[in-house]
């Protein structure tokens, strides 16, 4: 009995502590947007009839505030990047022709944000097959989402998650035609059929990011965004399985994965690297072993000399 007053006191404590916190870590100006824009349907005066009506909301408008708390801007107004217009109800039509702001407007030359390096990250961009194809209608909200963003390449420990990650990011429009068409005159490929020369494939989409085979890696850059024609694409089995395996300077290199004991890989990692699985513990004891057995052998030889003898 005691055991449940203490989980109801406990639960108590965290819907009237924990959620209010959680509610201030964005503006309160947001507060008014997000009355609607987090709504499936919103209220609007009717200046014809005299009457409120409410309306469907676009799906593409609605924002999910759980996501949008744990995103890398959560602490942003709205009309940071919004024109400030918009704080007027009902919005004006034309607001939405308003070019948006991309990240480079707020972080290119930056100090603060200096490690990132979004001047190198632009460059690579701008050669890549994205901005040959749409120039300036395909910009870096394309692929990561400005109200959801979380920097997991930088902050997760968990390589699945990273991977699962980054490749949803290619596959919001790889895999939806809907949103493929809005920078497209064709369909979205289809994936299995494009990639049937791959064995493995579902391990492969598991283990692997996209961008391994269809970028430009470099080393001094965290993640490429140099991403390639798909005749360009990778499709050399030994580029990734081999002791200098491209997935060292793309994939294994990301500092938050530093931590990670270089003689543990056989153990604690899943992805098969010829060459990358050297593990120190099992090379000692191998020679170990096999200085045992030679030894065992000179013994034994030494002895029946003797015995001969």
């Amino acid at each position: 009995m005691l055991a449940q007053i203490q989980g109801i006191l406990l639960l108590t404590l965290l819907i009237f502590v924990e959620f209010p916190l959680q509610a201030q870590t964005m503006p309160e100006e947001n507060s008014n947007c997000l009355q609607c824009h987090s709504a499936h349907s919103f209220t609007i005066y009717n200046d014809w009839t005299e009457q409120n009506q409410k309306r469907l909301m676009n799906p593409y408008y609605i924002l999910d505030t759980m996501l949008l708390k744990t995103g890398v801007h959560h602490t942003f107004k709205c009309t940071d990047c919004h024109a400030y217009d918009y704080s007027t109800y009902p919005h004006d039509g034309e607001l939405k022709l308003e070019p948006m702001m991309t990240c480079i407007d707020c972080h290119g030359d930056d100090e603060t944000y200096a490690s990132y390096q979004f001047e190198r990250i632009e460059e690579e961009f701008q050669k890549s097959i994205h901005f040959e194809k749409h120039s300036d209608t395909f910009t870096c909200s394309k692929c990561h989402s400005q109200h959801y963003y979380k920097a997991t390449t930088r902050t997760s420990t968990n390589i699945n998650e990273i991977v699962e990650y980054s490749n949803n990011m290619c596959l919001s429009c790889h895999n939806n035609n809907i949103d493929y068409q809005l920078i497209s005159e064709g369909t979205s490929p289809k994936l299995i059929e494009v990639h049937s020369w791959l064995p493995n494939q579902g391990l492969h989409f598991q283990r692997v990011r996209c961008i391994e085979c269809h970028t430009d890696v470099h080393d001094t850059l965290l993640v490429s965004h140099h991403v390639l024609p798909k005749e360009q694409a990778t499709k050399n089995c030994i580029a990734c399985h081999s002791t200098n395996s491209k997935l060292q300077a793309s994939l294994y290199k990301y500092r938050n994965l530093a931590g990670r004991s270089e003689d543990s890989n056989i153990i604690s990692n899943e992805y098969y690297v010829i060459g990358a699985y050297r593990n120190k513990t099992l090379n000692y004891i191998l020679l170990l072993i096999l200085a045992g057995t030679l030894t065992g052998i000179g013994f034994h030889i030494v002895c029946r000399k003797f015995r001969k003898k």
